[in-house]
């Protein structure tokens, strides 16, 4: 078990992993990339911005510095979004101790790259130390509700996942390891294309019979892609992988699926970004998705048709008619 490690990322999830580490007295030093708001955050106790109405641990601490953000560190969380690791890690990777290991909180696939969260780290802060994830069905209000919570932590060399299991491990959130990390981080990224698609269900009022539906055939659609890349087919049918697509797709609070509720209801992606204030990795992640689905080739018509409607190319009727009238196959 770690005791004493810092947060990369003031958001939602990077409060959320302080709240936890905090309640298993780990020391906790929390860095974001705004000194003014990571101030207001400290003064406040609470993240009005991206988890308002949960007191922040009395036992956090702040460092807007870059260099003493790392101080004692054992573990470093990265939580930052998916699309801002190359903009923020740089400036910080000659402050980070050699040997250290980090867990990313991260879902998502860069555009441009298609890297996965943990490629990027690594890419920005070299080999010698070990890249782990955790992730899971994680509601982030949830989990700071201390409602019962689940999550995986993935990493190639098991002691360092049992001492990440350990060390966020609670009453209420319960952790288990994973040595597939390729697969976990797929599994993250691609639900988060499906949750959008699941809300423009919800926009329309679909049905549950075809939210259902989505939910089976957006999940082959994720393993197809999974077994073309490699990775452990059992980690689909996961927490990482079922279970976060289904958190993801049902809940009210989820981002991506109420990112794409708004896009049923007729507003535009432009729009429905903008009313959504905050991070919607899925709607980023769809594009570099289909080219990794070109590169390995795997069909994956859901994940088409949600780009084209994203990308203005066809309303969700539209998409869910081409999708029904596709040609007849086996279901396996």
């Amino acid at each position: 078990m770690y005791k004493r490690v810092t947060i990369i990322g003031d958001g939602g999830m990077g409060s959320v992993c302080a709240m936890l580490l905090c309640e298993n007295g780990v020391r906790t030093t929390l860095w974001g990339y705004d000194p003014a708001y990571l101030a207001q955050i400290a003064q406040k106790r609470e993240n009005v911005r991206f988890l308002p109405g949960y007191a922040m641990p009395d036992a956090l601490r702040y460092e807007a510095d870059d260099e003493r953000a790392f101080d004692g560190a054992e573990l470093i969380v990265s939580a930052v979004p998916c699309q801002f690791l190359r903009k923020t890690w740089p400036r910080l990777a000659a402050y980070a101790p050699a040997g250290v290991p980090v867990v990313s909180v991260t879902k998502g696939i860069e555009i441009g790259s298609l890297r996965r969260p943990t490629e990027v780290l690594r890419e920005v802060l070299g080999d010698g130390r070990a890249y782990a994830v955790l992730s899971g069905p994680t509601i982030a209000d949830e989990v700071a509700q201390r409602l019962p919570a689940t999550a995986t932590a993935a990493c190639e060399d098991l002691d360092t996942a049992q001492a990440i299991q350990q060390t966020f491990n609670t009453a209420m959130f319960r952790v288990y390891t994973n040595d597939d990390v390729a697969g976990v981080e797929l599994a993250g990224a691609m639900k988060n294309v499906i949750a959008i698609a699941a809300g423009t269900i919800d926009g329309i009022r679909a049905g549950d019979n075809a939210k259902a539906a989505l939910l089976c055939r957006g999940l082959a659609e994720i393993e197809r892609l999974g077994a073309a890349m490699g990775t452990n087919e059992k980690t689909f049918t996961g927490l990482s992988g079922l279970g976060d697509l289904v958190t993801t797709c049902i809940s009210p609070m989820g981002r991506n699926r109420s990112f794409g509720e708004r896009l049923g209801k007729g507003m535009s992606a432009a729009e429905a970004l903008a009313a959504t204030q905050s991070v919607v990795e899925g709607a980023a992640t769809c594009g570099a998705v289909l080219e990794l689905a070109r590169r390995y080739g795997v069909e994956m018509p859901i994940t088409e048709a949600i780009d084209a409607v994203i990308q203005g190319q066809k309303d969700i009727r539209t998409a869910i008619s081409d999708l029904m009238g596709r040609q007849l196959k086996g279901e396996f």
